[in-house]
């Protein structure tokens, strides 16, 4: 059923992706995303509409019916249908623009969030017309769903596919989702505040909203707080939260960015999950050396990894945890007093776990990143950090992207929570390893997992190794012997042609 689910996605992507002709993908994404949402918030409100037109107590056209319900009020020009009925006209791009803004003046939380791209001349009116009938198309495929949910899923698909598509701009704004799914399921946010201060397209908050519901829980027992430098990518964000009912309220756009601006100053998060930019230079450093958030050792003006370590580290509750993604130099590096600080926050007992990645699992990098897990309140039973080498794991996905599978993501959780919890952990060599503060000092406090679980040994085959010597000497010594016969062979047919060695 999910590789169905699967091709049906990607069928439907590849069809839009045909109708973008010379529009590139960074600009097209958000003509056919726009599409997606207003397709959403149209069938949302259809469907109350519909129920509301049987209620002889109910108006379908008042807007308070709709806001009781958190459901977006859509005006009649808006609507779906009504653009449908248009799609084959020169004016759809202009009828498009307007329901936007038609829809924004009824629902305020929807302010300058939805595209106006529509009525631009470099999109063909006629491939926007085939588009629409794409994504109506999505009703058709909704069997076993709700068209509302499919719409989600194709809007999350897309989204990565648009991010391969625009390869290092791409990452900029979407985690692969593999990645989300195992921070969230490490970390597990049932309950309190979830902030991620560099949100992009709010992966992370859609991936932790899923892990809530799968458990039982209740969606309203979480708030999300997130910050977003790029308004397109914020605009994304908002769209994706939105179709998945989402409070976004406190998702803030600023063009300074986290360091420059906070707009969470005052938050404790209880968890934290966010993939900041690799590597960042000339974040602000200058303008930020007596900032009260360096409390580990001021990073420096070339590398924010460790500025956006400690802004989180900052905003994180007394017993919160956080997961974040940072590139492998963060492990090691001692470069401008780097090692000083990941040397404070070792000695400071806040490392849980760290998990190397694979190469070629983002989009806008090839290089390999680590996971690293923090949390505030550990008891001195748990004073260790598991270090887990999931360097060699996942698959192919394409040609240049590699990807967790389901059971690579259970591997690591499941170890985790067994060391976490204490309930029949084992090292395992290669793979995983607990280590106290004394290891991690023998090492000058450098973090890469290989240097503490080591090699995997090899299979044991059964064989005793006197015998196995003993088989490899005799071999050896048969290769010899071959060896001196053909160069007997080689002298002699050399001499037979008239030349000597």
């Amino acid at each position: 059923m999910a590789n169905g689910n699967n091709n049906f996605e990607a069928t439907l992507f590849n069809t839009a992706d045909r109708l973008r002709k010379n529009i590139d993908a960074a600009e097209y994404k958000n003509v056919v995303l726009g599409l997606i949402f207003l397709k959403y918030i149209s069938d949302s409100f259809q469907e109350l509409y519909d129920r509301l037109e049987h209620d002889e107590f109910s108006d379908p056209e008042d807007r308070d019916e709709y806001l009781a319900e958190n459901v977006f009020f859509v005006p009649r020009d808006a609507r779906w249908k009504s653009l449908q009925a248009k799609a084959r006209l020169p004016e759809i791009g202009s009828a498009i623009d307007e329901a936007m803004s038609l829809i924004e003046k009824e629902n305020r939380e929807l302010k300058n969030v939805l595209p106006r791209v529509y009525a631009r001349p470099n999109l063909d009116k006629a491939s926007l017309g085939q588009l629409i009938d794409v994504v109506s198309d999505i009703e058709l495929k909704a069997q076993h769903e709700s068209t509302k949910d499919l719409l989600g899923r194709v809007y999350e698909y897309f989204l990565g596919e648009f991010a391969n598509a625009e390869g290092k701009k791409g990452g900029q704004f979407y985690t692969p989702k593999s990645i989300v799914k195992l921070m969230v399921e490490m970390i597990e946010p049932y309950k309190g505040r979830v902030y991620d201060p560099a949100c992009g397209s709010g992966g992370m908050f859609v991936m932790s909203e899923k892990f809530v519901q799968e458990h039982q829980g209740s969606i309203q027992d979480i708030t999300i707080y997130g910050q977003e430098s790029n308004q397109t990518t914020w605009k994304l964000s908002r769209m994706n939260l939105a179709i998945r009912n989402i409070n976004s309220q406190f998702v803030a756009w600023n063009t300074e960015g986290s360091f420059l601006k906070d707009a969470h100053p005052d938050l404790k998060a209880d968890y934290i999950l966010a993939n900041p930019p690799f590597n960042q230079s000339e974040w602000g450093q200058e303008i930020l050396l007596e900032d009260g958030r360096w409390k580990f050792g001021v990073p420096p003006k070339g590398n924010a990894n460790f500025a956006w370590m400690q802004h989180m580290l900052y905003h994180l509750a007394p017993d919160g945890v956080m997961a974040t993604v940072l590139a492998n130099g963060s492990l090691s590096s001692n470069t401008s007093g780097e090692g000083v600080i990941r040397t404070n926050i070792v000695k400071a007992d806040l490392v849980d776990c760290i998990v190397a990645l694979p190469k070629q699992l983002f989009y806008n990098t090839g290089i390999p990143a680590t996971i690293w897990v923090l949390r505030r309140g550990r008891t001195a039973r748990q004073a260790k950090t598991l270090f887990i080498d999931a360097s060699e794991m996942g698959f192919m996905k394409d040609r240049v992207h590699r990807e967790f599978a389901p059971e690579d993501i259970e591997k690591i959780k499941q170890v985790y929570h067994k060391w976490r919890r204490n309930k029949g952990y084992k090292d395992v060599k290669g793979f995983c390893k607990s280590a106290g503060l004394d290891e991690i000092e023998k090492h000058g406090f450098v973090l890469t997992p290989g240097r503490y679980v080591g090699i995997p040994d090899e299979e044991d085959d059964g064989i005793p190794f006197k015998d196995k010597m003993r088989e490899l000497t005799t071999a050896l010594a048969g290769q010899l012997a071959k060896e001196k016969e053909l160069d007997r062979q080689l002298k002699e047919q050399l001499a037979n042609a008239g030349f000597e060695l």
